[in-house]
């Protein structure tokens, strides 16, 4: 979402200055950043075939995920490798599954081939749902300021808030975001009340934050996104995202190549985060020891950090390489410890 969706009708601004940018991050890691999340992909899948049917399909525990409750996953393919992530919520008779809005149709898809002779329905739902985010240590308190009184979730859990405020939301839903990017939530409402919703939270507080900043975020929590630092060529242990892996849950599709890996103990490249001295690698820029290329870059940012900034990049690299000195481009890559905020 762009900053226009602040008071007023939604519409296109140019990028602010570099002081407004670090406004932006300083919210979003000391106060409270509010974002557009409507964008993102909606299907709703019912039937009494469902819970079985998407736990045979994606890599996480959808068999006991308690009502209420949501997990993050993956979507492989017959090789092991990774067609999108996404994550999965409980709503007691139906499941929502929530993913970036670049991954709909392909999902819509993915799933259309493989539900055949079970009692699943699917029904895209993005047209019809609006979804506003909030980020940062002040999140909560910015809620409760807009009016909108909340209990304390777990990360992935949602609940109908006590709503006192002037948005109308007699619908919405709260939830609790993924622990990987902080504290954080998720409205769920009806688009037509979206700007009114956005305009209590900015009046309670909440600034305004642009996609690039929410980026960096990302970037400096060490968190890789869908279609930047996790392709389809990629495996699921190489990404280092084992909250997505349940290996107690049964068979499902690519199992066989995520068994494999975690028999053998290791896999030949891991994902990877570095501090950046130099010039900045655009992704792509291959990550290079003793003059062999043993990696490659994939997100990059720099952070205006309250004491100055950092440079931060996300990568591959060959398992090998670590210890080793480290160079992409012109710059030279020391390992970080994420998240730094």
């Amino acid at each position: 979402m762009n900053r226009a969706l602040q008071t007023g009708s939604v519409a296109d601004v140019s990028r602010p200055m570099e002081a407004e940018v670090s406004r932006e991050f300083q919210a979003l890691i000391a106060g409270c950043g509010v974002y557009d999340l409507s964008s993102r992909a909606k299907i709703r899948l019912t039937g009494g075939d469902r819970t079985r049917w998407l736990n045979g399909m994606v890599t996480n525990n959808i068999r006991d995920l308690a009502p209420n409750h949501g997990v993050y996953s993956f979507l492989l393919n017959a090789q092991g490798h990774i067609q999108a992530d996404l994550y999965a919520y409980n709503l007691g008779d139906e499941i929502l599954v929530d993913a970036g809005g670049e991954l709909r149709e392909k999902l819509l898809a993915h799933f259309d081939k493989f539900i055949i002779m079970d009692d699943v329905e699917m029904a895209d739902q993005t047209a019809a749902s609006a979804a506003i985010g909030i980020t940062g240590p002040r999140a909560k308190n910015v809620l409760k300021a807009a009016g909108v009184e909340i209990e304390d979730l777990a990360p992935l859990e949602l609940c109908t808030p006590q709503c006192d405020c002037a948005c109308g939301c007699l619908a919405c839903t709260v939830v609790r975001g993924d622990e990987a990017l902080g504290e954080s939530y998720k409205i769920w409402l009806f688009p037509d009340q979206k700007q009114t919703a956005w305009d209590a939270l900015v009046k309670a507080g909440a600034v305004p934050v642009g996609a690039d900043v929410l980026e960096m975020l990302r970037i400096g929590r060490g968190v890789p996104r869908y279609g930047a630092d996790i392709r389809e060529r990629d495996l699921p242990q190489e990404t280092g995202q084992m909250r997505a892996l349940s290996f107690t849950k049964g068979c499902y599709l690519g199992q066989e190549i995520v068994e494999r890996i975690r028999s053998r103990g290791a896999v030949r490249r891991e994902f990877a985060s570095f501090e950046v001295h130099g010039p900045l690698p655009a992704p792509g820029t291959k990550i290079q020891a003793d003059e062999k290329e043993v990696g490659e870059i994939t997100s990059s940012a720099e952070l205006p950090m309250a004491t100055g900034k950092r440079q931060i990049a996300l990568g591959y690299r060959r398992r090998e390489a670590a210890g080793n000195a480290l160079h992409a481009g012109a710059a030279t890559l020391n390992p970080a410890s994420l998240p730094i905020i």
